[in-house]
């Protein structure tokens, strides 16, 4: 009698964390990695290198340090999400990088999303990204135009615009 054995994927793949064909690609590029993630709460931004498959963060951003700069507002949406894009930019020349490639994991590449709204705070704040122009959000909506407090945001972004690129 012949066994069948059922196909065992791996772990990351089973629980839907990692698409390993993505990742494989990413890698062989050997350039730095702007990671992009979403939580309930935040917008996450990471610089990763990696060496031999194995990542070290070079530098960090989330959304939540927007606070200490006078950000009173939602941390999740547009504007706080380009901000979060200037500010990893900031800390990415710091560190002497000036190139990377975006890294959006398992979340769908939507045109005018939150994630490319980093995506164009970075570019902003001078990191080299190769990127699609079409999927870059419109500039009143970076601003925050389209919310119903526009002038609160339009000014606190403003403000926070200017000390990240002072």
């Amino acid at each position: 009698m012949k066994r069948k054995f059922a196909k065992v994927t791996f772990r990351r793949r089973h629980e839907g964390k990692t698409d390993y064909k993505a990742r494989a690609t990413l890698l062989k590029s050997k350039e730095p990695r702007l990671i992009i993630r979403k939580t309930d709460k935040y917008i996450i931004a990471q610089i990763v290198k990696s060496k031999e498959a194995q990542d070290s963060t070079v530098c960090y951003a989330n959304s939540k340090e927007l606070g200490r700069l006078g950000w009173d507002l939602s941390f999740k949406n547009i504007p706080a999400s380009y901000l979060t894009g200037l500010l990893i930019a900031k800390k990415a020349k710091e560190k002497g990088i000036k190139k990377a490639i975006i890294d959006i994991g398992l979340y769908r590449s939507i045109k005018g999303s939150k994630l490319y709204a980093v995506v164009k705070g970075a570019l902003d704040g001078g990191l080299d990204i190769p990127h699609e122009e079409k999927m870059i959000p419109k500039e009143e909506r970076i601003k925050g135009s389209h919310a119903k407090n526009a002038e609160k945001i339009n000014k606190i972004f403003n403000e926070i615009r200017e000390k990240l690129k002072g």
